[in-house]
Order: C-alpha cells, then sequence, then structure tokens
C-alpha cells in the first residue's frame, strides 16, 4: 500500500476525528458532573449514527458515480474529471470554513457544549434524544468532511480509507488519553499544527480542481471537434502556460515528490493559473487562519502585546 496517498486522509481524519472526540468527551464529563451516566448509552449510539452515516455517504456516492459511468459510457472521461471538480471545490469550502470556525470557536466550545447538555437534561423525557443528536450531528459533520476529501482521491481510494481508519483509531485514543486516562496534551498546539498542514493538505486541493476541470474540458474538445474552442492552447484548456516542468528533476511518481503530491497536491507539471490559484488561496484562507490564532478582544487596547488573552 501506498502510505504517501494514506497520508493525507490520515491527518484529516485525525484532526476533524480529535475535534469530534472533544465534543464526545465533553458530552460525557457534563453526564458525569449531572449524575446521569444512564445517557451515557445515547452518546455512544450517536458516534456510531455518525461514522455509519458517514461511511453511507461515501458509498452513495461512489456507486452513483460507478452507475453513471455504466449508463454513460461515452462521456466516461468527461464525468470523472468533472465530478473530481465538484466535490473537490465542496471539499475545499468545508474544510477551510471548518478550519476558520473551529479556531474561532475553539475559546467557547466547552461552555457551548455545556449549556447545550445542560439543558436537554431540564427534559428527562427527551434527553436522550438530544444528547443523540448532539454527537450524531458532531461525527457526522467531521466524518462528512473527510468523506469528500476521499471521494476527490478515487485513485488512491484504498490507501485513502487505510489512512482514514488510523486517523480514526489515532483520534480515538487522544479521546481516550484525555478523558479517561488524564493524560495531559497541549491541544492548542496540537490544532495549530494540524491547522497549518490541513491549510496545505487543502491548498494541494485547489491544484487538483484545477488539473480537473482541464481534463474535463479537453474531454469534452475531444468527443466534439465543434467545442475545440474550450480549449485556448494545446497544452491546457484553462490552466494557461506551463511554468514549472519537474518531470526529470521531481516526478510526481517518486519520492520525495510523491510524498508533496499527496500532502502539497505537488505536480511535476504547473501551470500559471495552478499557481495563481494555489497561492491565492494560502493568501486570503491563510491569513484569515492565522489572524484567528490570537484574536485581539474589541475591548483590549492594542497597547499591550504582552497581556494573555
Amino acid at each position: 500500500m501506498d502510505l504517501t496517498a494514506a497520508l493525507p486522509t490520515f491527518l484529516i481524519t485525525l484532526r476533524e476525528g480529535v475535534e469530534a472526540a472533544l465534543v464526545v468527551g465533553i458530552v460525557l464529563a457534563c453526564l458525569t458532573k449531572a449524575n446521569r451516566q444512564s445517557l451515557n448509552s445515547w452518546v455512544y449510539l450517536g458516534v456510531a449514527a455518525g461514522l455509519v452515516g458517514s461511511v453511507m455517504i461515501g458509498v452513495v456516492l461512489g456507486s452513483g458515480l460507478q452507475q453513471l459511468q455504466l449508463v454513460l459510457p461515452t462521456v466516461q472521461t468527461v464525468v470523472k474529471p468533472l465530478l473530481n471538480s465538484l466535490f473537490g471545490a465542496i471539499a475545499i469550502i468545508m474544510l477551510s470554513w471548518m478550519l476558520l470556525w473551529m479556531t474561532r470557536q475553539a475559546r467557547s466550545l466547552k461552555g457551548n457544549i455545556e449549556g447545550t447538555v445542560q439543558s436537554a437534561l431540564q427534559d428527562d423525557q427527551t434527553a436522550g434524544w438530544s444528547i443523540f443528536s448532539l454527537i450524531c450531528i458532531a461525527v457526522l459533520r467531521e466524518g462528512f468532511e473527510t468523506v469528500l476529501f476521499i471521494f476527490t482521491n478515487v485513485d488512491a481510494s484504498v490507501a485513502a480509507i487505510a489512512g482514514a481508519l488510523a486517523g480514526l483509531v489515532g483520534a480515538a485514543l487522544i479521546g481516550l488519553a484525555l478523558f479517561r486516562w488524564g493524560v495531559r496534551i497541549n491541544l492548542k498546539r496540537f490544532f495549530q499544527v494540524m491547522g497549518v498542514l490541513l491549510l496545505l493538505i487543502v491548498g494541494g486541493l485547489v491544484i487538483s480542481v484545477f488539473k480537473n476541470l482541464d481534463a474535463a474540458l479537453a474531454a469534452i474538445s475531444q468527443i466534439d471537434p465543434r467545442n475545440a474552442d474550450l480549449c485556448f492552447s494545446q497544452t491546457s484548456c484553462v490552466l494557461g502556460p506551463l511554468v514549472w516542468d519537474g518531470s526529470r528533476l521531481l516526478p510526481d511518481k517518486q519520492f520525495p515528490g510523491i510524498a508533496l503530491k499527496a500532502l502539497l497536491g505537488y505536480r511535476d507539471h504547473l501551470y500559471l493559473v495552478q499557481i495563481l490559484a494555489y497561492l491565492g488561496f494560502l493568501a486570503i484562507v491563510g491569513s484569515r487562519y492565522f489572524r484567528s490564532l490570537n484574536p485581539l478582544p474589541a475591548s483590549q487596547p492594542q497597547t499591550e502585546p504582552n497581556q494573555t488573552v
């Protein structure tokens, strides 16, 4: 199995899984504090339902694409890259939004969850379902993002799924270490490092999305010569001129190029539009992410940089 293909999904699943594990751990701690351990089973059912739902989403997406290719075999070369572009774009939006949202909400996450649990416990008849819904949605949200990322990397599906399972196991171990074994982990530093890695991985998705879009347009122009004007040149349709040719110096099918491809979206052929889109993504999303790490409260004067927030 190609470990370099499994590494991105491992990192994403590990980060997203730790977020879900934090929610589960906080809810279990709240139930213990309220002496309502009888509701713990609803928490475990919520975790199971969220995992099953995530797997079902992946199965539906995969089988749907397979059926579409069987029904329309003549446009298979068009459908596959188009769908990869679509789901890649969705994955970019969701992963970027969750990265920024989680960074901003990290300071109030514990209080918000505790408030939700306390409100749910006030009604004995619906408390179980409320706890179940809270956990299921948290797990399903993180699982759906991982499934989308795996689906955009269908060429390495076996390795990607293996990496996702390893990340899931790692997240579960971190959750147990925090809430069951009492191990102290610097979660702030963990999420900062994982956030930077996630930012680079999603930036690599930007390169892949444009490559798939270009491949789809090239396939359309070959199927019908009347659509030849969709491509502006013989080397690419929408990517512009070739800027980097590393096929001899740093090929993306050999180490270390294959590792850079898995983590950063590196290609041994990079075009102008891909590079501009990659740099633009890092500039826009990356700058917002780093600003959100240490936001300055509105009431705090900017002349106190040494004060701990």
